[in-house]
């Protein structure tokens, strides 16, 4: 992947976790910049942006609190969701991570073609969002 590629990969990265670009905003950029999709694993503290022709690059996110709880808990993740959304008073990225991780999701996956998010826990349980319209 050639830098600027990978700049603006790590600019949206940066964004999220600074609080200073919003998901509509992050996912436009990267769609932009010919991304298909990208990742978020919480384990692993690493986020993997994707373009179409299989090319990667992946980058360290920040390092939880929390660790990921055993059991998944669908509810308390749509809850999450639903304050990004909204951006309700007080939302940062960090707490939405932290609030979704002690709900059991290990990380998930966008795809701007499939205009949807897929979280998943550590026992392969799912929640499909897709994008509001």
């Amino acid at each position: 992947m050639d830098d600027q590629k990978k700049s603006v990969a790590r600019t949206c990265l940066e964004g999220a976790e600074s609080d200073t670009m919003t998901f509509p905003q992050i996912v436009q950029t990267l769609m932009q910049a010919g991304f298909e999709g990208y990742a978020i694993d919480f384990r692993r503290a690493s986020a993997t942006y994707y373009l179409p022709d299989g090319d990667s690059a992946e980058l360290p996110t920040h390092k939880l609190d929390v660790a990921v709880a055993p059991a998944f808990d669908a509810a308390p993740i749509r809850a999450a969701i639903r304050q990004a959304q909204e951006l309700v008073p007080g939302y940062t990225y960090r707490g939405f991570c932290a609030k979704v991780a002690a709900a059991g999701c290990a990380g998930y996956i966008v795809s701007f073609s499939g205009r949807r998010a897929l979280y998943i826990g550590r026992t392969a349980e799912t929640h499909v969002e897709h994008f509001p319209d």
